[in-house]
């Protein structure tokens, strides 16, 4: 039990005496106290809003069948060492369940949830406000963005929604409520403030750009509704900050806005393909924007530009600074990457850039990324070091894919199988391959073709992440 200090006693006492005295008199004169003249003037409640926009919030629960080996003896040493994988016993199977929370946005029963709420699941099932439930499809699932889409088979029924609002209008400080299962409790409503816009260090996906609260959001209310005071839905909970799994008051929703550029795309039948930027950069710290000559630091520093991409063509130049995307300000990779994302390939963006401290703005043309050189996806097998992986041309279709943020030219390796020779030197999805036997390696062609020549020794060259790997095997 924690005991209260008399100097704690003593200045909550001033505290509330200040707070009384403030009520009392203000700089404007008393304050002319009144009777209540009405309810409403009695009970502030969020019921009325609540009851509008809670039973379009549902419960998901997903279940998937995990194969796995059992045997007694796996647990003692003496069996592990002299007989290995070859005596795991006979295979068994274990159900998996995970629950979470989804919205309905159509009311022909078109949900959002997160898409680690039902990634892998054999089968999920919506259960509605009133209890009802009902399997769901998969229409949708993104990884990069952490959403997925599902249907639900309502016999015609209108179903109660949640309509999407505009996330950019939102503010710090403007009161939300977050709408889910928390511990799969049952539905539950809390409320808290917006913390914070454009939060994009979070690392939970590709496209970090988050709108952070305090309301409390706990395991189970990923994929549930953060909504505004005029009932729409400001974005879709998505990860706590948390070091006992408990909610502490930061918590992350994925906006409205990029949860309707994945609903239009699956609303039009096909797959979506976001805007290639073609460029890769860095934010602009104080000692880069003192040197750039910038007033404050602000804006994307590009570092690196494809040529045949489209901040490229429109006439961004390496060491320019990219401030705002149709006026939107970027403050950091992320940033830009979610305001391009939002946009629909075809259209134009409108780019502010400063160069040598003049602002200009560009029109950009919005293409997806492109198939060139085509990836050639190809198995290795055969006595040799990559023999069990499989490895591609890096194209920037691929690279969007596999969320590579390199030079885009190259040959990277997608799987590798267990057991092989490539496991065992230990490769890894996402190496890209530099030289082999110092011949250096730009397509698939190439490694097919040292690979093909025998060798009593291999020297090998691989870059992981920011690091090159060299390797020497036999000789």
């Amino acid at each position: 039990m924690k005991l209260e200090t008399p100097f704690r006693r003593s200045m909550s006492r001033l505290v509330l005496t200040s707070l009384a005295a403030g009520l009392a008199l203000s700089p404007l004169g008393a304050v002319a106290q009144q009777v209540p003249q009405s309810k409403e003037q009695i009970t502030l409640s969020y019921a009325p809003l609540v009851k509008r926009a809670a039973p379009a919030v549902v419960n998901i629960y997903s279940r998937r069948v995990i194969k796995q080996r059992v045997s007694p003896f796996m647990e003692d040493p003496f069996f592990r060492q002299f007989f290995g994988d070859a005596f795991r016993g006979v295979p068994r199977e274990r159900v998996e369940s995970s629950l979470g929370s989804g919205v309905i946005i159509r009311p022909d029963g078109l949900i959002v949830t997160n898409d680690h709420v039902i990634k892998d699941a054999d089968q999920i099932t919506v259960v509605l406000a009133d209890r009802r439930e009902f399997p769901a499809k998969v229409m949708s699932a993104d990884e990069k963005v952490d959403l997925a889409v599902l249907r639900i088979d309502t016999k015609g029924e209108k179903l109660p929604t949640l309509e999407l609002g505009d996330s950019d209008s939102i503010q710090v400080g403007d009161l939300v409520l977050a709408i889910g299962n928390p511990f799969g409790v049952g539905q539950t409503v809390t409320s808290g403030i917006v913390s914070a816009l454009a939060r994009t260090g979070v690392g939970v996906s590709d496209f970090n750009f988050f709108i952070q609260t305090d309301a409390a959001i706990n395991p189970g209310n990923s994929g549930g509704a953060l909504i505004t005071m005029d009932g729409k839905l400001a974005g879709i909970n998505s990860a706590i900050y948390s070091r006992s799994g408990g909610s502490v008051g930061i918590g992350f929703a994925i906006p409205a806005d990029m949860v309707r550029s994945v609903v239009t795309a699956v609303e039009g039948g096909g797959k979506l393909v976001r805007p290639w930027m073609g460029a890769s950069g860095q934010p602009v710290t104080q000692e880069l924007a003192t040197n750039l000559g910038l007033p404050r630091p602000q804006g994307v520093l590009i570092n690196q530009l494809n040529p045949k991409g489209p901040l490229e063509q429109a006439g961004v130049k390496v060491g320019d600074v990219v401030t705002a995307v149709n006026g939107h300000l970027v403050d950091d990779p992320e940033s830009l990457r979610y305001r391009i994302a939002l946009l629909p390939v075809g259209g134009t963006a409108t780019v502010t850039v400063i160069r040598k401290g003049a602002e200009t703005k560009l029109p950009v043309k919005l293409i997806g990324p492109p198939e060139d050189p085509p990836r050639d996806e190809t198995a290795l097998d055969g006595r040799q070091p990559f023999a069990g992986t499989t490895v591609a041309n890096i194209n920037p279709a691929l690279a969007e894919e596999v969320g590579y943020a390199g030079n885009s030219d190259g040959v990277i390796v997608l799987k590798v199988q267990q057991g092989t020779t490539a496991q065992a030197l230990g490769f890894q999805p996402g190496d890209v391959v530099v030289k082999v036997n110092g011949q250096a390696i730009s397509r698939v062609a190439d490694l097919k073709r040292v690979v093909s020549q025998p060798q009593r020794r291999w020297d090998l060259a691989v870059r992981r992440g920011d690091q090159v790997l060299t390797l020497s095997v036999g000789g």
